[in-house]
């Protein structure tokens, strides 16, 4: 292990010393200003001129270096200008995590322009939306996207191919999309192109267009500016001491913030090299990371279970540092019993946030710690969840959590010309932008960014998750929350993944707990196991009521669970084609679905909506 690191721990760490950690990453957060004259791009010239031959992206057994890597940047600007995009224009690509996804981006963003990151997996209205939003000159469709686009007939945004020699379209799906920019990128040159195109862009320039991956309604593009995604690399290398040494694994969509901007932004300013994969691999995860010495992994919480859940060995590795969100205390435990200490960053934020928190002490199950509240500026608010109001005092203002109250966390937008700290780069929609802005929290006309997640703190001012507001349900005049019970029965034998949600029940208040199960390949549901770890692990009010055996889960492309349909469905067998189970605490079991068994147990059939 490296100096710093220690083994995971439930005990307080010092304040002063968590704190010294967090002011590391202030300093680093603070090198670049908003007006100053620096880009993504200026950053990828300066690490191609000092580290050359040293490689940065890793894609099975192709090698680019940080030179190679801008020498392809560099046909891609001249192609694009050659196709008639400018400083300022947007383009959209739609591209899978491959090498040229990071020639393209960093290529055209030498000449100025904003690209805008599609979901390689969308198509109908949601694409269409996308472009639609974004406002794009032109799209970049890799070929294996190809056919996304051809089930999109009411396109009307300019569709330039790129080649994927890996998953070649048919000439039905290819019929629409243009050419003229895969000419001209095989005509560029591999000079760079001149700094003029940049010369009217600072870093509070937006640089990137990022669609959030809600689970609910059309994705929002999320503005980030160059200062904001650059300061990003900045402070995560001073936060896991990032060296050329490091070995990044970026399995995670490329087209999303979390793999588009720790994972890329970190290892650009450390000057590191990134493994690539196109899609996150059970069967492949260790022994990429083995055969590539990777070092630093960045995941997502339903990742971890996932790997949890395998019986493979990991094998010998030098993974040292994880880094990301969705780390339950017991999969967090789970996860160094089997595979060993190491650090791990567990943070909590968005895409679009202006404030976040992070874990800097290796505290399980925690997402960060704020020791000094005067240096930032988060802030943990009241929130009544029955009536989904913030609460407020006899002045009208909003109330601060104490030590274990659970809340909803705000960030204080701050807009001052030599600091970046603090802003909300807001939306491309101007409407989505005010929608996230809570205003009058704590004096007239202050402006907080709202981030729709409920948090709770301890004694020592470590931050724990609790669910995203709406998520939190209310049963037998207890609040529940779905991430809360989804973590206490995670490991129930042969399941590959639990979706805790709420459920109305007709004639009863609130929301009746449901578990959407998914077994794993070969397994089947007990339930009479289930009722026992419900037993064992959570309070009667917050055992799911009920319990659909599903084949699949639906989740977003970045392993978030999607819930609105099911609620929709709720216990109803006819818009439910799983197998579904009602709780019978006198039989001590889990009986399957029938109106008698409803009846038996006095609830009414579900309704509909």
């Amino acid at each position: 292990m490296r100096a710093n690191q220690s083994a995971p721990s439930t005990a307080a760490v010092p304040r002063e010393e968590t704190q010294h950690k967090l002011d590391r990453r202030s300093q680093a957060a603070a090198l670049i200003k908003p007006l100053d004259h620096y880009t993504l791009a200026d950053r990828i010239e300066e690490q191609a001129d000092a580290l050359g031959d040293h490689p940065f992206i890793i894609y099975g057994e192709t090698r680019l270096s940080y030179a190679e890597l801008d020498a392809r940047a560099n046909q891609v600007a001249h192609a694009a200008l050659a196709c008639g995009l400018k400083p300022g224009d947007v383009c959209a690509m739609a591209m899978e995590n491959r090498p040229e996804f990071f020639t393209t981006w960093f290529g055209l963003t030498k000449i100025g322009v904003v690209v805008a990151f599609i979901n390689n997996q969308i198509n109908g209205r949601p694409l269409q939306h996308a472009l639609e939003s974004t406002q794009a000159r032109a799209a970049i469709v890799g070929e294996e996207c190809a056919h996304n686009f051809a089930q999109t007939p009411e396109i009307n945004t300019p569709l330039w191919l790129l080649p994927d020699a890996e998953k070649p379209a048919t000439a039905a799906d290819l019929q629409g999309i243009g050419s003229e920019f895969v000419t001209a990128l095989e005509q560029a040159s591999s000079e760079r192109v001149d700094r003029r195109y940049r010369e009217g862009i600072t870093a509070e320039t937006p640089t990137l267009l990022i669609f959030t991956s809600g689970t609910t309604g059309l994705p929002k593009a999320a503005i980030y500016s160059h200062m904001r995604w650059l300061c990003s690399g900045d402070v995560m290398e001073v936060t896991i001491d990032a060296t050329p040494d490091d070995v990044f694994y970026c399995c995670l969509p490329l087209y999303h913030g979390a793999a588009a901007t720790s994972v890329t932004s970190t290892a650009l300013k450390a000057g590191s090299s990134i493994v690539v994969r196109r899609k996150f691999s059970v069967s492949r995860f260790w022994q990429d990371v083995s055969d590539n010495d990777v070092t630093v992994c960045q995941y997502i919480g339903e990742i971890c279970r996932y790997l949890l859940n395998q019986d493979a060995p990991a094998g010998s590795h030098k993974l040292r540092c994880m880094m990301g969100a969705g780390l339950t205390a017991e999969t967090w435990q789970r996860w160094v019993d089997r595979f060993g200490e190491m650090d791990i960053y567990e943070g909590w934020g968005s895409t679009e946030a202006n404030t976040n928190l992070i874990n800097v002490d290796n505290h399980i199950g925690s997402c960060g710690r704020v020791p000094d509240w005067n240096k930032t500026n988060f802030r943990l608010i009241r929130y009544d969840l029955e009536n989904d109001v913030h609460l407020r005092d006899e002045n009208g203002f909003c109330i601060l959590c104490e030590p274990n109250e659970v809340g909803e966390g705000v960030g204080m937008i701050i807009n001052h010309p030599e600091i970046g700290g603090g802003r909300f780069e807001g939306y491309t929609s101007r409407d989505a932008t005010e929608q996230k802005i809570l205003r009058g929290v704590f004096s007239e006309g202050d402006s907080w960014w709202r981030s729709g997640d409920l948090l709770r703190f301890d004694e020592d001012g470590y931050f724990y998750f609790v669910d995203r507001v709406g998520d939190t349900f209310r049963w037998k005049s207890e609040n529940v929350s779905t991430q809360e019970v989804a973590s206490a029965l995670g490991d129930f034998k042969g399941a590959e993944l639990i979706n805790i949600y709420g459920v109305q029940v007709p004639q009863h208040e609130g929301r009746a707990g449901m578990a959407a199960i998914v077994m794993q390949e070969g397994e089947s549901f007990d339930p009479q196991a289930f009722y026992d770890l419900t037993v064992e692990r959570v309070p009667n009010y917050a055992a799911p009521l009920f319990v659909r055996v599903s084949a699949a889960a639906d989740m977003t492309t970045t392993f978030k669970l999607r819930k609105v349909d099911l609620q929709r469905q709720g216990y109803a067998p006819e818009h439910c084609a799983d197998p579904l189970y009602v709780r019978d605490d006198r039989a001590g079991t889990y009986r399957p679905y029938s109106t008698d068994v409803l009846a038996e147990v006095g609830l009414p059939p579900f309704e509909y909506q």
